[in-house]
């Protein structure tokens, strides 16, 4: 079974000839996201997907298998939720209350579109939305620090949490690690003062 380990970068161009002439591999928004799966190409051959963690494909990537052939990623039609609204305020809501509950929403210039849902689809038609469900390709929103969809247990949330520290401290003009010094400095005053308090009342019992 073939090994497909590596995605080329979206700002390397190659010849049209040659994409046109790789086989695809059609995948719904969800098998996207996962970097370990096996797959079948449309040609009918199984092969095994192994990418870096984190990593999520999009409609038109290109993947290089590990004989060096490529294959063309295709988003797959799924069932969706189109979203429009009569004016700009109720998209915005619709949109908030959506990122509010962590949705992956591709969104487009008057539109939103998200896996369909029929609580959120309420929800929407709640707001004023009208709601129309389709068969489409999904290409939500990416991470706002260039990820895909990402929880906290992630392995790489730590690296979103630490970056994100950055830009409050610097927005905030303190350095990131000032909180963390004034902490660890005040408990290391405390511990110093726990411990010569005990060593002064172990030397008050050696007295008496």
């Amino acid at each position: 079974m073939r090994t497909i380990d590596k995605r080329i970068a979206p700002n390397i161009k190659l010849a049209a000839s040659l994409v046109a002439r790789a086989p695809t591999l059609v995948l719904a928004y969800d098998a996207r996201c996962k970097s370990r799966l096996a797959v079948t190409l449309d040609a009918g051959e199984e092969v095994a997907l192994v990418l870096p963690r984190g990593t999520v494909l999009a409609d038109g990537d290109l993947l290089v298998a590990d004989d060096g052939a490529l294959v063309r990623v295709v988003a797959a039609p799924e069932a969706v939720l189109i979203v429009h609204a009569s004016d700009a305020l109720t998209l915005t809501r619709a949109a908030y209350h959506l990122g509010n509950r962590h949705t992956p929403v591709e969104v487009g210039a008057d539109y939103l579109k998200l896996a369909a849902d029929s609580v959120l689809e309420a929800m929407l038609k709640r707001l004023g939305a009208s709601v129309e469900r389709a068969m489409l390709a999904f290409q939500p929103e990416s991470g706002a620090y260039g990820g895909g969809h990402r929880h906290g247990h992630d392995a790489t949330f730590e690296e979103d949490y630490a970056l994100a520290q950055q830009v409050f401290h610097e927005h905030h003009g303190t350095p990131a690690s000032s909180s963390c010094e004034e902490g660890c400095a005040h408990n290391h005053h405390g511990h110093e003062h726990e411990h010569d308090h005990d060593h002064r009342h172990d030397d008050d019992h050696a007295h008496r």
